[in-house]
């Protein structure tokens, strides 16, 4: 497969040319990769008008993944996400209502996307006694439900999927029921944008996602902030047409020509081979998870590139990742409950042995802790007006009762224990405590 941007990039950084456009180091070794950073030069194309290379090598992406269109991102999914939610205010069908139907564990961006477009949204609770705030399991009963008692449809339905503990939703499920009541699907699948070279595919387009974002950089060998905006082949035409006026809605003028060279040569990575070494990477985590269940660590269902630990009695994520560090390992996430790693081909049989090694053997009984005690979530504010009205940073004890100024979220994507406008109780109190919040930012009085 051509790698446009690389080979352009490679042919500039070799040429000897005078620099005198930005950036200021000129192609001069700092960090040592200076001599391929340049920005939009002639011939470089430019990313929001993009019509040589960088639009050739988003081509190659789209056949990749299936799409009607998939548009570069070196932002992350936090730019993706924005335009997302913009395309479905914007695109919305003639009777639908400017409101997106949204499960509560959003990543923050999110919340401040729904600041900038002032839209309301309609929470999905966790349900079945969620044991974790990165969690939070939806129905497809309660999806259904949910929309029937609305008086119209609403822009969009909003699913993060995978969770940050690797759950995934029932996308299919969901996909029909948003065909249903005259919606689309929207997905937030920065975790998962590998899932597309399982066989068979788990990937939200496949689906029935009508758009979602994949974070390249989380699971690919892509540089970090390099992300894709998928559009599905079922999504209405103007959310083709309006995807990148969207994304430059929300991003910099500056992209980082590093990362659009990493997001170009991942594609031929994907095309050459790579759901064959997806599949033995999937197979060696699985016997991975294997050894470690024999070993006496409660290993909890996830996507297949993820280990999740649930902790056993006496023992928090954070005094594991602790462990771990001191033998060499570092993980992706660990709060009181869960402790997070994240694999990929990448990883080695070295990178594994080590894991066991530090692990070790658990002969601590499970812990019993009971499920959240969900918060209340009322409402004092919009969350445009929260974020945009002045905010003043209190210690939790002096929080009862205050209005929610910035979302206050354990780890992004996660269930926020109160969303911007909403009005603090003693649920949400009581989660500040179990989380060991100290402070959280609320409206000024």
């Amino acid at each position: 497969m051509k790698t446009p941007i690389a080979d352009f990039v490679r042919q500039y950084s070799l040429s000897g040319t005078a620099r005198f456009h930005m950036p200021g180091h000129k192609g001069r070794p700092f960090l040592g990769c200076e001599e391929m950073d340049i920005t939009e030069i002639a011939g470089a194309d430019a990313l929001y008008e993009a019509e040589g290379i960088i639009a050739a090598s988003e081509r190659s992406a789209s056949e990749l993944f299936g799409s009607r269109r998939t548009l570069f991102s070196t932002e992350g999914s936090s730019q993706c996400i924005r335009a997302m939610l913009h395309l479905a205010l914007t695109c919305r069908p003639a009777g639908a209502d400017p409101v997106v139907v949204a499960a509560r564990n959003v990543h923050k961006a999110f919340v401040y996307a729904a600041a900038l477009l002032d839209l309301e949204v309609v929470w999905l609770w966790p349900e079945g006694g969620s044991r974790s705030l990165c969690a939070c399991p939806v129905t497809a009963g309660t999806l259904e439900r949910t929309l029937a008692d609305l008086p119209r449809p609403p822009a969009a339905v909003y699913l993060t999927s995978p969770d940050y503990l690797g759950n995934q939703a029932d996308l299919a499920a969901a996909a029909e029921i948003c065909r249903r009541r005259g919606t689309i699907l929207t997905v937030d699948n920065a975790h998962g944008a590998y899932l597309r070279f399982l066989n068979p595919s788990r990937h939200p387009l496949d689906l029935g996602a009508a758009v979602c974002c994949d974070s390249a950089h989380k699971t690919l060998p892509v540089l970090t902030g390099g992300a894709y905006l998928h559009i599905g082949k079922d999504a209405p035409a103007s959310f083709a047409e309006n995807a990148r006026a969207s994304m430059e809605l929300f991003g910099s003028t500056s992209p980082s020509y590093l990362t659009l060279a990493s997001l170009d040569l991942c594609s031929r990575y994907l095309a050459e081979g790579y759901a064959g070494r997806l599949a033995a990477a999937a197979e060696e985590l699985a016997e991975l998870r294997g050894h470690l269940s024999a070993s006496g660590w409660q290993v909890e269902p996830s996507d297949p590139l993820r280990l999740t630990l649930r902790m056993p009695a006496g023992l928090t994520g954070q005094e594991l990742a602790q462990r771990l560090r001191r033998e060499g390992v570092e993980c992706e996430y660990a709060d009181r409950d869960f402790l997070v790693l994240m694999a990929s081909p990448e990883n080695t049989l070295q990178d594994r042995a080590r894991l066991l090694s530090a692990l070790g053997s658990n002969s601590a009984p499970p812990s019993r802790k009971g499920p959240l005690s969900p918060a209340g979530g009322e409402r004092a504010a919009s969350i445009r007006q929260a974020l945009m009205a002045p905010r003043e940073r209190v210690p939790v004890d002096r929080a009862l009762g205050r209005v929610c100024g910035a979302p206050t979220v354990s780890c992004p994507p996660a269930v926020p224990i109160a969303v911007s406008g909403e009005r603090i109780g003693p649920a949400e109190m009581a989660l500040f405590a179990r989380y060991g919040v100290t402070e959280v930012e609320v409206l000024r009085q």
